[in-house]
């Protein structure tokens, strides 16, 4: 799953995400998605969403 859509995405999975500060160099972060931000139902860089651990990225790919 890319993480373009939002229906990809549940509260609970398992992502990996771009934080903002990682957007030049695309360094990927997993976690645990806590909730999603993006309120639209697709996004070209991907749904916006924050980790349990309150970091905010983009989701590059749905592990589990």
């Amino acid at each position: 799953m890319s993480g373009q859509n939002r229906e990809e995405i549940l509260v609970g999975a398992t992502v990996d995400i771009v934080l903002k500060a990682d957007q030049s160099s695309g360094k990927l972060t997993r976690g645990v998605v806590a909730k999603i931000l993006t309120k639209s139902s697709n996004h070209p860089h991907g749904i916006k969403v924050m980790l349990e651990d309150g970091q905010v990225g983009r989701v590059k790919g749905v592990v589990g």
